[in-house]
């Protein structure tokens, strides 16, 4: 999958039609060097590594192998 930019926000890869769900649990796991907050504040937006997104969706979808 191609994406527009290096680094992007949560709500640019909805808009791409990934899953709230599945780009929260990636933000919320444990020593992952995906995603991160901007900055320490509440309404703070999620960005994404869009090569290391790849590299785990790729990892995790069986119809890729």
């Amino acid at each position: 999958m191609n994406y527009p930019a290096q680094v992007m926000k949560m709500s640019d890869l909805k808009k791409m039609g990934f899953p709230e769900e599945y780009l929260l649990g990636i933000y919320r796991r444990r020593n992952q060097k995906i995603a991160w907050k901007m900055s320490n504040a509440i309404n703070s937006p999620i960005l994404f590594d869009t090569d290391e997104l790849e590299k785990a969706r790729r990892a995790a979808c069986v119809c890729d192998k």
